[in-house]
């Protein structure tokens, strides 16, 4: 286009992408009036002109409204103030529109009621603080005379949902199944039942300890790290970097409870180990069998979905207990403990 050439109404509104009815609309409003007007009364536009009817209905169709447009076309804003603005009344829509999404779904998958429809979202609209007493109430609730070593239940407390600023539908979803699972009073008693079934009797309490408890979680985590990592990148269990990850593991964890790590030890520990696969089936059967509760229908439901609401979801568990097993009564090093 030639900068200086005048088109009629007609072909302004053709290159613009609006119609005629709308660069009128526009002109009489005073928005993007006509360069000129011809002895006919015919209104005409120069390029420039039609640049600033194109703006106008990009901005239109981006939901901007006549004032702001009008304010952008004085001078009053700049371009990039409008667009900035409108992409977070977007993404304030889309995480409305997400949020609804997941009501829905869940909804329909649990062929809901209007009262739940209104609970639901509740749920989703709650602030950081109104999630965070949610929890709390249920481990208080949890908790109260549940004969478990001291600090246990806090320190199963500190696994919670940390819902983020712009979430997933999934996200929402399991939040959604969280709240109303810690909330129901049959839900709170089966975790209660679990956790004192399962830390009940005397050789179960003393892994609910703090000293147990600090070495699974904290101490003890990176020392088993050392230990897979040698399992990774395929040593042999009779290795030197796996004999020495080894006997690193198993003297701290010994120590807890003031055992010489003797032949004898690390020969139970490796039988131990390798029995572990068969325990935890073996253990699964029983819960099924009995009609109890389990682990993936109460405690572990409950960390299923916080890790789900956190974005944490771990793989299945996979540790290679025979190889740790082989590498535990290959026996090289146990006078090494403390070195290395």
């Amino acid at each position: 286009m030639n900068d200086h050439e005048l088109y009629p109404i007609g072909d302004a509104a053709r290159r613009s992408g609006l119609s005629v009815s709308a660069v009128r609309f526009y002109a009489d409003t005073g928005l993007v009036e006509p360069t000129a007007v011809n002895e006919a009364g015919h209104r005409l536009y120069d390029p420039h002109a039609i640049a600033r009817l194109e703006l106008v209905r990009t901005l239109r169709e981006l939901d901007a409204d006549l004032d702001e447009i009008r304010r952008l076309l004085g001078g009053g804003t700049t371009l990039h103030d409008l667009l900035t603005t409108h992409l977070e009344i977007v993404e304030r829509q889309e995480r409305t529109l997400r949020a609804r999404r997941a009501v829905l779904r869940a909804l329909i998958k649990q062929g809901g009621t209007t009262a739940q429809a209104a609970l639901m979202h509740k749920l989703v609209s709650m602030t950081d603080e109104e999630r965070e007493q949610i929890i709390d109430d249920f481990w208080n609730d949890v908790g109260a005379h549940l004969d478990v070593p001291a600090g246990f239940v806090d320190r199963l407390r500190t696994m919670r949902p940390v819902l983020p600023a712009d979430p997933t539908a999934a996200q929402l979803e399991a939040w959604i199944d969280l709240a109303d699972l810690v909330s129901d009073p049959a839900f709170r008693d089966a975790v209660r039942a679990y956790l004192r079934d399962t830390y009940a009797a005397p050789e179960a309490r003393i892994l609910a300890t703090e000293p147990f408890q600090d070495f699974i979680h904290v101490s003890g985590a990176p020392l088993m790290e050392e230990l897979l990592a040698a399992h990774r990148a395929g040593d042999s269990p009779r290795s030197p970097r796996a004999q020495q990850a080894v006997t690193r593991f198993m003297a701290a964890a010994t120590a807890l409870s003031g055992t010489p790590l003797t032949p004898e030890v690390r020969d139970r520990m490796a039988d131990g180990f390798r029995q572990v696969p068969d325990l935890m089936r073996q253990l699964a059967e029983e819960d099924a069998a009995s009609g109890g509760p389990v682990y993936d229908d109460t405690h572990g439901r409950y960390v299923a979905l916080v890790a789900l609401i956190n974005g944490t979801a771990a793989e299945e568990d996979t540790l290679p207990f025979a190889w740790i097993a082989d590498a535990m009564r290959a026996g090289g090093g146990v006078h090494d403990a403390g070195e290395g």
